[in-house]
Order: structure tokens, then C-alpha cells, then sequence
């Protein structure tokens, strides 16, 4: 399953890239995109095949590693080009695959990111989490999968209504989490409260103070 899911990754890149492109504009369109599928799908799939993220280990079960690389590459396809960008990002910033925390999860870990304060999930990626908040990022991992092309545009969305008309002041807890400066209006206020935060500290973690 290792090789096989990175073999499947990159060409089913290529194969989005080229339809798409041609789509867009003919023949050279098909090359140009397709080229970047090509160089993207490598990337995701030598981490998917390296680390064994769709292979046997973890908790999951074969049909649902299957189930899951297969959303990854079609729904969810989005998400994934979304998270194979922030991957890329990671590596160029010498950041490592965290191979073991990867194996068998369906999802690609890396070991810090940019923020040592957080961790940061894009698509089927995530940096920087330990395992006391992992379940709050798989949490990202799930929401996305759920609601494929629609889900950054949703979250992305939700952070500029609240950043412009923050209603979440009305049950924001001003006590424990006051907003007395700038920094704070979007760390403690707008972050916390977005729908993607606020379902996922439900469900694992306190939204930071």
C-alpha cells in the first residue's frame, strides 16, 4: 500500500492537472497543469509512501485507509492540493515528515511548524501538534474530508464575518479570556471562535486565553 498509494497520488495529480488545464486552455494549458499536478502528486506521494500514511499501522482499519485516500483525491481534492502547498512550505523551512506519527493515521504529520505556539492543519496535513491536541487537529482533518471544496472557502469565510463584525463579543468570555488589545481580538477572539475552532475545542482542548 505504501508505494502503490504514492504511485496512485502522483498520477492521479497528473490526471486532474491535464483535465483541467485542458479544460481552461487547450493543449497548453493540459502541459502546464499538468506538470504541476505532476510535481505536487511526487511531493504528496512520496510523503504518503515514505511515512506510510495510508499503509498498515494506527488505528484504522484497510477499508477505511482506502476509503480515506480515496476522498482525499477526489471531494476532498482541494484540501489535499491546499495541504500539499502548506507541506511543501514546511519542507523548504527544513522542517521534518513525522514518520512515525503518520503511519497508518491517513493524514500527513510534520514535526514543528512555523508557530511553535500552534498547530496548523491544511487538508489531509498537519504541523506541529503532540499528541495531547492531535485529536483536536484530526478533528480539521475530518472537517475538511466532510465538506471538500466547500470547506476552506467556509472557514475562510467565517474569519472574515467575524473579523468585521465580531458577534462572537456577545458570548465571549470576557472574564476568563478578556480582549484588551489588538493581538488579542484575533488570538483569543476570532480564532477560538470560528466554526472549525469552536467545533473542534469542543470535542478536544481549552481555546487559548
Amino acid at each position: 500500500m505504501r508505494t502503490g498509494a504514492g504511485v496512485a497520488s502522483a498520477l492521479v495529480h497528473t490526471a486532474y492537472g491535464v483535465v483541467l488545464g485542458a479544460l481552461a486552455a487547450g493543449v497548453t494549458g493540459a502541459l502546464i497543469l499538468g506538470g504541476i499536478g505532476l510535481l505536487l502528486g511526487i511531493l504528496y506521494g512520496w510523503a504518503a509512501a515514505s511515512s506510510g500514511a495510508y499503509a498498515d499501522g494506527g488505528s484504522s482499519s484497510p477499508p477505511r485507509r482506502i476509503w480515506m485516500f480515496l476522498v482525499d483525491h477526489t471531494w476532498s481534492m482541494p484540501n489535499t492540493v491546499a495541504g500539499e502547498l502548506f507541506l511543501l512550505a514546511q519542507l523548504v523551512a527544513g522542517h521534518s515528515l513525522d514518520r512515525t506519527t503518520s503511519a497508518g493515521a491517513c493524514r500527513i504529520s510534520v514535526d514543528r511548524n512555523f508557530s511553535p505556539r500552534y498547530a496548523t492543519t491544511i487538508g489531509p496535513v498537519c504541523a506541529g501538534a503532540d499528541p495531547t491536541i492531535q485529536r483536536h487537529e484530526d478533528v480539521h482533518v475530518f472537517q475538511a474530508r466532510l465538506l471538500g471544496p466547500l470547506y476552506l472557502p467556509l472557514v475562510a469565510g467565517n474569519y472574515a464575518l467575524f473579523t468585521v463584525a465580531p458577534i462572537w463579543l456577545i458570548y465571549h468570555d470576557h472574564a476568563a479570556a478578556p480582549i484588551n488589545r489588538l493581538g488579542r481580538y484575533f488570538e483569543i477572539g476570532v480564532y477560538p471562535h470560528v466554526w472549525n475552532e469552536a467545533i473542534a475545542y469542543r470535542i478536544q482542548g481549552t481555546p487559548p486565553r
